[in-house]
């Protein structure tokens, strides 16, 4: 299945998410179904898996194009908040303290979970 089969999938038609959010590596529930909106912009997240990095500047990244969005913390069944790094705070699972599976954009306060670090499941 390509990835524009998945996304299309997964959205309804008001846009929002069909099924439950969950952590790719323990499965935990972050969003519910229906909580959040799709939203297409391109934005840099650490990678997982780094090279003995120590230094923030030094991080490798990788880019993604689709985000789950919500403008509200308490819309998560489970989330963690990691370092911030230029008005950008990056979100983890709050059970395994995996990630970074998206960030919280300080000065807006919306916040983002990437569509590729997550799994969707039916609820």
């Amino acid at each position: 299945m390509t990835l524009s089969e998945e996304i299309s999938q997964e959205i309804t038609e008001s846009n929002k998410n069909r099924n439950a959010i969950r952590c790719r590596e323990c499965n935990s529930l972050v969003l519910n179904p229906n909580t959040a909106d799709f939203v297409t912009q391109t934005f840099s997240l650490p990678k997982q898996h780094q090279k003995n990095t120590v230094k923030i500047d030094e991080l490798e990244c990788e880019d993604f194009d689709h985000f789950w969005t919500v403008k509200d913390i308490l819309a998560f069944e489970n989330v963690g908040f990691l370092n911030t790094v230029d008005s950008k705070k990056y979100l983890i699972c709050a059970d395994c303290e995996k990630g970074p599976i998206g960030y919280q954009d300080l000065t807006t306060q919306n916040i983002y979970v990437a569509f590729n670090r997550i799994k969707h499941v039916q609820k």
